[in-house]
């Protein structure tokens, strides 16, 4: 695996993704911000929570872009439209499997059958995350698919120059 591209292409695909899903958040067409809801898992204290979580992800990103740099190399083949496709493999199961037990596994995250309590805040995303807005589940494919054409398109096969 060539891990120089690897975490070159990963942290550039996850700042990118970031900033699509941010901007969808700002404006107006989502209230997910992943960055926020990752950094409010570790510290309850809601003004460090977005730098936090933003260095989470990016890391969460670098791991996902050696994932994908394995799959890459074990095709033989590193394409925008093959990382694209698994960018959109990711973002589905981000939105069908992982948003709906998020609050199980987020220790301020109310669920869905009991509420907000005070130490419960955030609302849940619930099914495609679309608690945060009915646009929400787009700006999340749009954000990863993205992610994974930069990866695929960037991405140098080791041995290929």
């Amino acid at each position: 695996m060539n891990f120089p591209s690897a975490l070159l292409w990963g942290f550039v695909a996850t700042v990118v993704m970031a900033t699509i899903m941010e901007g969808g958040r700002g404006a107006g067409w989502s209230r997910m911000s992943v960055p926020f809801m990752i950094g409010s898992m570790f510290t309850p204290n809601y003004d460090h929570a977005s730098p936090i979580g933003f260095l989470v992800h990016v890391a969460g990103g670098w791991l996902f872009a050696l994932l994908y740099a394995l799959i890459f190399e074990s095709m033989h083949r590193a394409t925008w439209w093959l990382g694209a496709a698994l960018g959109f493999v990711q973002a589905a199961a981000v939105l069908i499997l992982v948003m709906p037990v998020l609050p199980s596994l987020h220790p301020r995250m109310a669920n869905q059958r009991t509420g907000p309590d005070p130490t419960r805040a955030l609302e849940p995303p619930g099914f495609l995350a679309v608690n945060y807005g009915t646009r929400t589940p787009l700006f999340t494919l749009l954000g990863h698919v993205v992610y994974g054409a930069i990866l695929g398109g960037f991405y140098r096969l080791l041995g290929s120059g």
